[in-house]
């Protein structure tokens, strides 16, 4: 998409008063229709940009009606907002489960819809684009995954009665559950629950803000959005914009994204001897048993042995521009490269660093490069840093 274009966008809904400021923004063409039938003739004629829907249609939902749009492959190509009167959690669940780019709660800002449908349209590119290639050069062999189920499956049998110890170790110390489930992002933006054991205490999500200035990849962090109120979703007493959920926050999108102008914000985190640690925790992080449960995700497709390690969604979010998407042409690993070369060397390896490792062993991949890497991952899993 060009940086100057005119974002054409489909309203569908009774009320045109509840994106006013979209019709007042040049940035915007719109088109306005109240009959779901008129709305998808006109699709199938006219490419535009995003569709905007109102919950409540004449004979079916806006859920519905994406749905049913969706059963067109042309037309599921569309980014498509569901816009609400009102806050409500479990349509927003529904809708977001179903598939629905993202929900919106009246009124809606210009400014939001414009950087959404940018970053979103920029997001389908890369994946269309990462698809494409992957067919023609990073196709995941047979043999790399027939060697990845092997290994894992032999893995998890041998290590069972480690695994079972630490589990009771994980659950006598401190209250909580035995694993940490967070999604990450994978090869070609693929979205997935990724498995450790938990290593710190319940609620330390909580605490980040905490220990922030630790950050080993920090470079100036000037203002922090999570924890921190909306000034306007305070006001109008519903959240103004899709929440975001960071690390186990709730944070509104409104408010990230103007509180990200305010700071140069490090793509990782990396706490060097964190508070949050359970004694444990800090036994199996030195010695990557937190990361054996990821021998699942490895079973199920998500991961494999060796690759780039899986970011979590704010991190992937920064990294869609074309110099670092690269790394997401390979698969998501257990172990790779800048592991063996950086890892607990006290925070000597900057974030640029990291990526640049990322996307050389995206184009260096190979079977007896992923063998070597195995080999140099022994050493590089005990560490003497708390990290």
């Amino acid at each position: 998409m060009e940086t100057n274009e005119l974002l054409k966008i489909v309203y569908l809904g009774s009320d045109s008063n509840k994106i006013a400021a979209l019709y007042n923004d040049k940035r915007f063409k719109m088109y306005k229709f109240t009959e779901a039938f008129a709305a998808s003739s006109f699709l199938k004629k006219e490419k535009v940009h995003a569709i905007i829907c109102d919950l409540n249609l004449k004979n079916f939902t806006g859920i519905e009606y994406f749905e049913n749009l969706h059963k067109n492959s042309k037309s599921a190509k569309i980014i498509f907002f569901l816009l609400l009167e009102k806050y409500d959690k479990d349509i927003i669940k529904t809708a977001l489960k179903t598939g629905i780019d993202d929900v919106y709660v009246v009124p809606l800002y210009a400014d939001t819809v414009y950087k959404r449908i940018k970053f979103l349209s920029e997001i389908k590119r890369i994946r269309k684009h990462n698809k494409i290639k992957r067919q023609e050069k990073y196709k995941l062999h047979w043999s790399k995954r027939l060697f990845d189920i092997v290994v894992a499956s032999t893995a998890l049998i041998l290590l069972s009665p480690l695994l079972l110890i630490v589990m009771i170790l994980i659950k006598l110390e401190s209250k909580g559950s035995i694993f940490y489930v967070s999604k990450r992002v994978g090869r070609g933006y693929k979205i997935f629950d990724f498995y450790k054991f938990r290593s710190m205490y319940e609620g330390a999500d909580a605490k980040l803000k905490e220990v922030k200035n630790s950050n080993q990849y920090a470079q100036e962090v000037i203002s922090e959005t999570t924890g921190e109120t909306c000034p306007q979703c305070e006001k109008l007493g519903h959240p103004c914009s899709p929440i975001l959920y960071i690390d186990g926050y709730e944070v509104c999108e409104n408010h990230y994204l103007k509180s990200k102008k305010n700071k140069i914000k490090s793509t990782f985190i990396k706490i060097e001897n964190d508070p949050r640690i359970t004694k444990v925790g800090k036994f199996i992080r030195n010695t990557s048993i937190d990361e054996l449960p990821q021998l699942i995700n490895v079973l199920k497709g998500d991961m494999s042995i060796v690759g780039n390690r899986p970011l979590p969604l704010y991190e992937a979010e920064l990294l869609t521009t074309d110099e670092w998407s690269e790394r997401f042409l390979a698969p998501a690993g257990l172990t790779g490269l800048w592991q063996v070369k950086k890892r607990g060397k006290s925070g000597s390896m900057s974030a640029e660093e990291r990526k640049q490792l990322d996307n050389y062993y995206a184009r260096k991949s190979s079977f007896l490069f992923d063998l070597k890497l195995i080999f140099m991952t022994i050493p590089a899993l005990f560490q003497s840093e708390t990290v």
